[in-house]
């Protein structure tokens, strides 16, 4: 499999989510700073012009949350997502929140043309990231953490993808260390061998 990335992104979950795996894949990095996203090359990949994108020898997968469902359906045995349906859907609801709040949030402070067309609006966006970054973090804090990982003691697909997500909060102005048992688990993802991995890579 081909993994399509981009330093510092989303795609670097599933980067982490194929190491847990132990998977095999070839990682392709996509150059954000010269605009690779946008050109035709990766355009006949992903038409959406994002990361990640998979090369499965099924056909091409995009979107982090398909992705990372598809790394785990391939490695049972890995066990990242939970057998039990009610466990399941909580690691789901955690991915969710991530993929509808969190980073829609994060995406506020350099992607305002998304949503807007004036300098103004954009300055706006930007100066409430902090704000809300900061409150997706109160509930992450309050209502997922159930131990040193999302759902408590094993690792699952929710972790890649919060891990990540939350490697973004200082450049929000975001203080991880206001926040418990996000802190804690950051530092009990930085001790996984796929998160050494990934750094070693400089993706992260």
């Amino acid at each position: 499999m081909r993994l399509y990335l981009a330093r510092g992104t989303i795609s670097i979950a599933v980067a982490i989510a194929l190491e847990e795996a132990g998977l095999d894949y070839a990682p392709e990095l996509v150059d954000f700073s010269s605009a690779a996203q946008t050109r035709p090359a990766y355009l006949a990949i992903n038409p959406k012009g994002r990361v990640p994108s998979l090369i499965t020898p099924d056909g091409v997968l995009t979107e982090t949350g398909a992705i990372l469902e598809y790394i785990a359906a391939l490695a049972p045995e890995a066990q990242l997502i939970p057998k039990p349906a009610f466990e399941a859907a909580k690691m789901r609801e955690v991915m969710y929140f991530i993929a509808s709040t969190l980073h829609v949030n994060h995406a506020h402070k350099m992607r305002g043309h998304r949503w807007a067309d004036q300098e103004a609006s954009f300055a706006d966006m930007r100066a409430k990231v902090p704000q809300t970054m900061r409150a997706a973090c109160a509930y992450l804090e309050v209502e997922a953490m159930r131990g040193p990982f999302v759902l408590g003691e094993r690792v699952s697909l929710a972790d890649a993808y919060l891990f990540v997500a939350c490697t973004w909060l200082a450049g929000d102005e975001v203080d991880v260390t206001g926040f418990p048992k996000l802190y804690a688990f950051m530092a009990a993802m930085e001790g996984r061998a796929s998160v050494r991995a990934v750094r070693a890579r400089g993706w992260l």
